[in-house]
């Protein structure tokens, strides 16, 4: 089967509630990065790994040690579901459905409107790599080697991008003479410069 077309975007979680069905390894795997949103994450299982547990216990998340049921899905911005039960990813992929609620079933491609996508992380720099769930092997080597391609010097060099952009956006310049700006600041010259100027710095040995 053709794997359905899929709208690329980045999300903002901050204070949005977001559920997550299940406490094993694997539910546990996906709440690191909707806390690092600043999503409010709430869990439901009835067994938990320590690592909930402690999340639980410190604040981070909450959780109700009980069965999933239907309710838990008022008001909620999006689910995400892990746990051993096939009926029970299939109810709640139907009840997110009926509530407008965006549904992830882990490794059930067919039971999800979103995919967690493979990603490089260089500050606010973000490459997401998805393959609508047919390949997520190949989705993990492809970030491996964009992660040697784009090294942590580019949390550094995107810091000074956004500096420069806010400080041409204070200035009077015509939106042409700054969108060239702009550009020439992002360019492949402009980044071998800056590697240089950071490699002068550097106290030599």
């Amino acid at each position: 089967m053709k794997p359905p077309k899929l709208f690329p975007m980045f999300l903002k979680l901050s204070a949005r509630p977001c559920l997550v069905v299940g406490a094993g390894t694997i539910a546990e795997s996906k709440i690191p990065s909707l806390l690092e949103t600043g999503a409010r994450v709430r869990v439901v299982a009835p067994e938990a790994t320590a690592q909930v547990r402690s999340w639980a216990a410190s604040k981070n998340i909450e959780w109700h040690q009980r069965p999933f049921q239907p309710a838990d899905l008022e008001g909620m911005f999006l689910v995400v579901a892990a746990t051993s039960s096939t009926e029970l990813h299939e109810s709640i992929y139907k009840e997110a459905t009926q509530r407008g609620v965006l549904c992830n079933i882990v490794d059930v491609p067919s039971l999800c409107d979103f995919y967690y996508p493979s990603v490089v992380q260089r500050g606010a720099l973000q490459i997401a790599i998805s393959t609508a769930g047919q390949s997520p092997a190949l989705a993990q080597r492809l970030r491996k080697q964009l992660e040697d391609q784009f090294g942590p010097e580019y949390e550094d060099w995107l810091a000074q991008l956004g500096d420069a952009r806010d400080r041409l956006r204070s200035t009077n310049l015509d939106a042409e003479e700054r969108r060239g700006l702009l550009h020439e600041n992002a360019s492949e010259e402009a980044f071998e410069a800056f590697l240089q100027r950071r490699r002068q710095s550097k106290p030599s040995d």
